[in-house]
């Protein structure tokens, strides 16, 4: 008696298979300018402080919520600065811009994504 041998396929064909995407792994290191000497400086997510390796100025690293930007009153270079504060000194040709109207953190619901409650304000 003769026995067939049917050859089965484990998978289906690749157009048939679900595409299923990952999110991105986290970063493994972070970058910023040194605030004195401008060199690019690189350092683990979630650091506080990174000193530089050229000039040994501290950087403070604040996260994209806690900082401003406004560009220099002199040259136009654009500057980054914690939330109130008053004047920023450009690194680039040392001019001080005042922040003024620049310097209002946007209420938190717009942080979020969120529309600001109406006020319940009684007259």
């Amino acid at each position: 008696m003769e026995t067939k041998v049917q050859q089965v396929d484990e998978a289906p064909p690749p157009e048939a298979q679900p595409i299923v995407s990952q999110p991105p792994p986290p970063p493994l290191s972070a970058q910023m300018v040194c605030g004195s000497c401008r060199r690019l400086l690189t350092y683990p997510p979630g650091a506080k402080h990174v000193q530089c390796s050229c000039c040994q100025t501290v950087n403070f690293v604040l996260e994209a919520h806690q900082v401003g930007q406004v560009k220099c009153g002199s040259c136009t270079t654009l500057l980054m600065y914690p939330y109130g504060a008053l004047s920023v000194r450009c690194s680039s040709c040392s001019f001080v811009t005042e922040v003024r109207d620049h310097n209002m953190r946007p209420p938190w619901s717009v942080q979020q994504g969120q529309p600001t409650p109406p006020s319940n304000s009684v007259h």
